[in-house]
């Protein structure tokens, strides 16, 4: 069976899911589309021989990837498509499949392979709160960062060394909680578990979770690491409430993309590859962020993971997405040799260098 197929069957199977997870109503047009649907609770997931609901198995998000961040402003108020709406998503996923087999078929490699994303189910966007779809507005301080932040993807930058270049462009990480948000291709997650720990692995630079798990909040207050220690993933800890993950992390990783210090500089909480997402990764992470994530098996191959980010330095309220998983157990995590050939940097400074020089020159037009 070829990946297309398997990613074909991975789609058909997220849509009925999301289907299920919709009132009886929905499928006869009565329901509301303005109004969230809960997570459903109802499913009894097998259980480990440790006891905890398990969960392993390999989760790839290819299939939601195309579902924007936030909300389309032609969905207006709705979370939920119209089936003519749900339709043409259908039919668009079928040419994203045809681009996919016609390659197979010619022996070659394109966009067909390299972007893998197919949005599935009738969501109109990953971004559920607030309920407008869209982003709390960020704050002063940070707007003025998110402005002035410098990256590979920020337009008329001259690229004088490393750190000019964000975390991503480094091929250290994407940062957290941008991590687990879906991208334009290597979107495997697979879920691991041993007595006392939830393991998320992630695809993408090969980022691995280990998540302790302890009896409540209480006990993950009083594990938490000194303020000044600080990783890009921050310290998660996990507790289980009734069949649900609940998983805190603080000491993120704080800092923005305007420093000159490279000590200084941090990834951005959501990354751009991301759709729906604001340009440019420079928006600044602070001291204060914090995330909760709920993950919650609705049924034998399907979770639904929630994500609450907290950061009142840079947004002016909290914001929660809605990702739903799909198991795929037959998808693969290939290697992610970021840095091994990873020329970008080097000739990003190397073309700044020579603007610089035509410049002097009279012959060039400067920045890139």
């Amino acid at each position: 069976m070829s990946r297309n197929t398997l990613k074909t069957l991975a789609v058909i199977t997220a849509s009925a899911l999301a289907l299920t997870a919709l009132p009886a109503t929905a499928q006869e047009n009565s329901f509301d589309p303005t109004v969230l649907q809960p997570v459903p609770t109802d499913f009894d997931p097998p259980r480990t021989s440790w006891g905890d609901p398990d969960m392993r198995g390999m989760f790839p998000i290819d299939n939601i990837a195309s579902l924007p961040m936030q909300r389309p402003e032609r969905y207006g108020d709705r979370f939920y498509l119209t089936d003519e709406e749900y339709a043409q998503r259908l039919e668009q996923q079928g040419g994203s499949d045809e681009r996919y087999e016609a390659e197979d078929q010619s022996g070659t490699i394109g966009m067909g392979h390299w972007v893998e994303s197919d949005a599935s189910g009738r969501r109109t966007s990953l971004l559920v709160s607030p309920a407008d779809g869209q982003l709390p507005a960020m704050t002063e301080w940070a707007q003025e960062r998110y402005q002035n932040g410098r990256s590979s993807w920020t337009p008329n930058t001259y690229f004088d060394w490393v750190s000019d270049f964000d975390t991503w462009d480094r091929c250290i990480t994407r940062g957290f909680p941008a991590s687990m948000f879906p991208f334009r291709y290597n979107n495997g997650i697979r879920v691991m578990q041993a007595p006392g720990f939830f393991i998320i692995s992630l695809e993408m630079i090969h980022d691995a979770r280990v998540i302790p798990i302890v009896a409540n909040k209480a006990e993950a207050d009083a594990m938490r690491w000194p303020d000044n220690v600080r990783t890009w993933m921050g310290q998660s800890i996990g507790w289980w409430e009734g069949n649900t993950m609940v998983i805190e992390t603080t000491n993120i990783e704080d800092g923005d993309s305007v420093s000159e210090s490279g000590f200084d500089r941090g990834p951005s909480p959501l990354n751009m590859a991301t759709m729906g997402v604001p340009p440019f990764n420079t928006i600044p992470t602070s001291r204060q962020a914090n995330v909760v994530e709920r993950v919650t098996m609705t049924g034998p191959d399907s979770i639904a993971y929630e994500l609450t980010y907290s950061d009142p330095e840079v947004f002016t309220d909290s914001w929660t997405a809605r990702l739903d998983w799909t198991r795929n157990d037959e998808y693969e995590f290939f290697e992610y040799a970021c840095h091994e050939g990873n020329v970008q940097v080097r000739n990003y400074i190397t073309a700044a260098a020579a603007g610089v020089e035509n410049i002097e020159g009279g012959a060039g037009e400067g920045e890139n």
